[in-house]
């Protein structure tokens, strides 16, 4: 994305790219995506387990939505009485987080790797074209967090489910692994905020 502004005489331009087809205006920016690039290459091209390949496969689908829809239920029958208290905040935080991802990623403009490199096993097609950040790990983290905070008993199996999908959209080759990472400390810090408002 690039932004340009005539004040004058004075002429500024400010350029923000994280697409890998341009070459990014600060040092570090390209030297993250240079890694990022590296990784994806790698493991684009390595062979998993079939274990594994199963997992992830299933753990990307499973964040497309159901599961957290299957979990919402069952607190709803389940959770006790502060599950609407809960629910609430799973829904605040998820809201937040779609609005927050859908901006970023039209502001960032990242091309996603699948768009850019053959992966060798998997071919799961991605929702839109846009890599930064990864929705799929922003909603996730946006259900696992707060929930997890409600209920302490279920906080390690939602985050195992949450860094499963997050996992998942690395090693399918849909993101790279700063989309996924930056969707873990967005979806977080939703899902707290979300939890400390509907806890208040």
């Amino acid at each position: 994305m690039r932004a340009d502004s005539c004040t004058g005489s004075h002429f500024t331009r400010i350029t923000i790219v994280l697409d890998e087809h341009h070459q990014p205006y600060y040092p570090m920016i390209r030297i993250i995506a240079a890694g990022d690039r590296k990784l994806m290459s790698q493991l684009n091209q390595w062979l998993a387990p079939r274990w594994v390949r199963t997992w992830m496969v299933w753990a990307s689908r499973a964040g497309d939505g159901w599961l957290w829809v299957g979990i919402g239920l069952a607190l709803l029958v389940f959770g006790g009485a502060q599950r609407f208290d809960a629910l609430e905040a799973g829904f605040i935080s998820v809201g937040a987080g779609i609005v927050t991802f859908q901006v970023l990623k039209r502001i960032t403009g990242r091309t996603r790797p699948s768009g850019l490199e053959t992966h060798r096993w998997a071919s799961l097609l991605p929702p839109d074209r846009f890599s930064f950040p990864s929705g799929h790990t922003i909603t996730a983290f946006c259900v696992a967090v707060p929930l997890g905070l409600f209920y302490p008993a279920l906080l390690v199996g939602l985050v195992f489910g949450a860094m499963s999908v997050a996992a998942s959209r690395v090693l399918l080759g849909l993101h790279y692994l700063t989309d996924v990472l930056a969707g873990i400390l967005i979806g977080s810090g939703l899902g707290v905020a979300a939890f400390l408002w509907a806890a208040r």
